[in-house]
C-alpha cells in the first residue's frame, strides 16, 4: 500500500475516533464562536481565551516563545484563526513564528493560508511548518511546495472543508496533479509559501482572515 493511500485511511480513523465532538466543533469554527462567556449577572459576554493573548490583535491569540524552531503541539494551544484543537488535526496542523517571538499555530494549512493573507503581526515571519502531504511529517513551510486543489469534492470529512496540500519534495507535489483526478489541475497550482496570498486564502478561508 503507497503512503498515499495509507494518508486518506489515517484520516478516517482519526475523525471516527472524534466522531461527534469534531463536528461540533466545526460548526462552533463556522458560526464564529470564540469561546466568550456570558456573565449570568450582567447578560454580557466576556472576553474567552488566554488572559496574555495580544490586545492589538484580540482575533490572533499568539504564543510568545522565542526562537526559529517549531513549537511541540500541544492539547492547550488553539488555532488563531478558528480557535479549533491543532492536536486533533496532525496530518493538517501548522504553524510559524515571527521574529518577536510570536508564535500562530494552525489545525490545518487551510488556515495558514488565512494567516498569512492578513498578517496581524507586524513583525518579520523567521520560521512556518506544516504536514508533508506525502511523508506526514513536519516539514518547512517556507520551502515547500503547495497544490492548490479547490473542489470540496474530492475529499470526505477534511478538517475545514479543504486544505492545500503541502509537499517538501516539487516531484511529489507534481506526481499529485495526476492522482488528484476530481478536476484538472497544472503545474500553475502549485505555488510557493511567498505566493500565498488573499487570493489563495479565499480559497480556503474566505472571510476568516484573523483582522477580518
Amino acid at each position: 500500500m503507497s503512503a498515499h493511500d495509507r494518508r486518506p485511511l489515517a484520516r478516517r480513523r482519526l475523525l471516527g475516533a472524534l466522531g461527534a465532538g469534531a463536528c461540533v466543533a466545526v460548526a462552533g469554527c463556522l458560526d464564529g464562536d470564540d469561546g466568550a462567556d456570558e456573565d449570568p449577572e450582567s447578560g454580557e459576554s466576556g472576553e474567552g481565551g488566554d488572559d496574555d493573548a495580544d490586545d492589538e490583535h484580540p482575533n490572533a491569540p499568539h504564543l510568545e516563545e522565542p526562537g526559529d524552531e517549531p513549537l511541540e503541539f500541544e492539547r492547550d494551544q488553539s488555532c488563531v484563526v478558528c480557535a479549533m484543537t491543532p492536536t486533533d488535526y496532525p496530518d493538517w496542523h501548522s504553524q510559524l513564528a515571527h521574529e518577536t517571538e510570536e508564535r500562530a499555530i494552525f489545525c490545518s494549512s487551510g488556515c495558514m493560508t488565512a494567516y498569512l493573507a492578513d498578517v496581524p503581526v507586524d513583525s518579520e515571519i523567521v520560521g512556518a511548518w506544516t504536514v508533508d502531504y506525502e511523508t506526514g511529517e513536519l516539514i518547512d513551510a517556507t520551502a515547500a511546495h503547495f497544490v492548490l486543489v479547490t473542489d470540496e469534492d474530492g475529499v470526505d470529512d477534511e478538517v475545514m472543508g479543504l486544505n492545500p496540500r503541502a509537499f517538501a519534495d516539487e516531484d511529489d507535489a507534481l506526481d499529485y496533479l495526476e492522482e488528484w483526478d476530481v478536476e484538472e489541475l497544472t503545474e500553475d497550482d502549485i505555488v510557493g509559501f511567498d505566493e500565498i496570498d488573499a487570493d489563495v486564502a479565499s480559497i480556503y478561508r474566505d472571510g476568516r482572515f484573523p483582522t477580518g
